[in-house]
């Protein structure tokens, strides 16, 4: 069979259905997308012609990124360009558990190393903080109160923790707690370590998510934690989000994959916060 002309310049194409995430696509294809998303955060709005001049590839090539990152939902298609996605609505709970899964896997396992034996814990919502789950399991006589049903499920494997669920209302994507009863049921607690997940960290050190009664959950978290750390893969660097929690000068440790961007650095330094990476 004689190779079509018009593919022999062209980029490869992912291998795997666009709605796998980030880590299932071949490593060219996934690392031009991760530059693209950080052009976008950086500049607000880019064009596919400067896409395509920046990573001497055709607009063709740009044109699938581009909508792969909307189908995703990391970001926003506009006429001849891309901007971020919208601040109001997070990406699908079946697609964040697949996205950096196995950085979110070695940052569960960073977060572990610094829990001692008998610790009492919150640990919250989110895909990251699943993975911390996961890696307490070796622990011994943890006592953990979570509003992540999944989280429970996890934890329940070792029989020597004892493991405590918040009331509220169930969000059925993804198994959360949130509402008046968990704000309430979290109060009650003062705890050695709170455990977060954050859905952004904006440009300013805001932490930000998407859904009011997470947030307030969350927040109820850090009041009344003794410590308070902080797990989230690079992806969050600078994305927008419409609800703030605090600000990352609350944070005593960040957990994360790579180093954040200088003024979020800066930030914690100043507040006397520690930045793990790998």
């Amino acid at each position: 069979m004689k190779e079509n002309p018009e593919n022999r310049n062209q980029d490869p194409v992912p291998a795997t259905p666009s709605r796998t995430g980030l880590n299932g696509r071949q490593a060219p294809v996934r690392q031009r997308q991760e530059e693209i998303l950080k052009r976008v955060r950086d500049k607000g709005y880019v064009t596919n012609e400067s896409l395509a001049r920046h990573f001497n590839v055709t607009p063709q090539t740009i044109r699938r990124d581009i909508n792969t990152l909307c189908n995703d939902g990391w970001l926003q298609r506009y006429h001849g360009g891309a901007g971020p996605a919208s601040s109001t609505e997070n990406v699908a709970y079946s697609d964040r558990r697949i996205i950096c899964l196995p950085e979110k896997k070695q940052i569960g396992k960073m977060v572990a190393e610094y829990i001692p034996e008998k610790a009492s814990l919150f640990i919250n919502i989110g895909t990251t903080t699943e993975e911390v789950a996961n890696a307490l399991l070796t622990h011994h006589h943890l006592r953990i109160i979570t509003n992540n049903l999944n989280v429970a499920a996890i934890l329940s494997k070792n029989e020597n923790f004892e493991i405590m669920v918040s009331g509220g209302k169930i969000r059925n994507r993804d198994c959360a707690l949130s509402g008046e009863a968990t704000v309430d049921f979290i109060r009650q607690f003062k705890v050695d370590y709170g455990i977060i997940g954050i859905s952004g960290i904006d440009s300013d050190g805001s932490l930000v998510d998407f859904d009011y009664g997470e947030v307030r959950a969350a927040r109820t978290i850090i009041d009344n934690s003794r410590k308070v750390f902080l797990v989230t893969d690079h992806t969050k660097f600078g994305r927008k989000a419409m609800v703030r929690l605090g600000n990352i000068g609350e944070i005593d440790a960040l957990f994360t994959d790579q180093t954040p961007p200088a003024p979020v650095v800066k930030m914690m330094s100043e507040a006397g916060g520690k930045i793990h990476t790998f």
